[in-house]
């Protein structure tokens, strides 16, 4: 047999005795899974520091948004960013002082023109700290797919008080924007598809920046 025949020779053995008017509606499937966390906030934002670090990114703390500029500035010199986009209803400002040059992704920029990008700064919808996750929504701040998932190096702030501790606290804050593309980001882009063999920047950008600003200032 081969793989595909297995697979789907196991699926048929899994519903031999599901009868066949049976919709998916008609049977409750439990979700007593665990949905929250004993820990306080500012653990919360720890944990997540520590795995977005664990997935091999850079990861700032700002107690002011004040610093932010000078932070873009720095990362930019750092990365050897020339040009950056920043996501439609990104604060312009803070990429003006960086010393680079500002694109726009309006009208919506060619692949060829995205790919021609250093770098890309966005805001986040919200962080998922036992994952070390960030995630975009297409809105306001974060911009449509392409611009995270093109550019080299992406450059992204989240507020503290953006960041939840498990995945189904951050679905609850997501729903409401259920209906437009989301990007779950877990560290720079990489696969090993091939022997195994870890390669970075295969799909999207394999350096990513995350600015965690203090919520009381942000």
């Amino acid at each position: 047999m081969t793989g595909r025949e297995t697979i789907l020779a196991r699926v048929r053995e899994a519903l031999a005795d599901v009868p066949a008017d049976e919709t998916p509606d008609d049977v409750a499937i439990p979700r007593d899974y665990r949905r929250d966390s004993s820990l306080d906030d500012a653990a919360v934002v720890e944990l997540f520091v520590e795995n977005v670090i664990d997935y091999g990114a850079t990861v700032h703390r700002l107690s002011s948004t004040t610093d932010l500029g000078e932070t873009v500035r720095e990362i930019c010199h750092r990365r050897g960013v020339r040009t950056m986009i920043a996501a439609p209803g990104f604060p312009e400002q803070v990429v003006t002082g960086a010393g680079v040059v500002l694109m726009r992704d309006s009208p919506p920029m060619s692949p060829a023109s995205l790919d021609r990008a250093d770098a890309i700064i966005t805001n986040a919808a919200v962080g998922i700290a036992e994952t070390g996750t960030i995630v975009l929504v297409s809105s306001v701040g974060m911009g449509r797919r392409a611009l995270s998932l093109v550019p080299d190096v992406h450059l992204c702030v989240v507020r503290s008080d953006q960041v939840v501790a498990t995945v189904p606290q951050a679905m609850d804050v997501l729903g409401p924007q259920a209906t437009r593309p989301i990007t779950f980001i877990s560290g720079g882009s990489a696969t090993s598809d091939i022997e195994l063999v870890r390669v970075e920047g295969v799909h999207g950008p394999r350096t990513l920046e995350v600015i965690v600003v203090a919520a009381e200032d942000s």
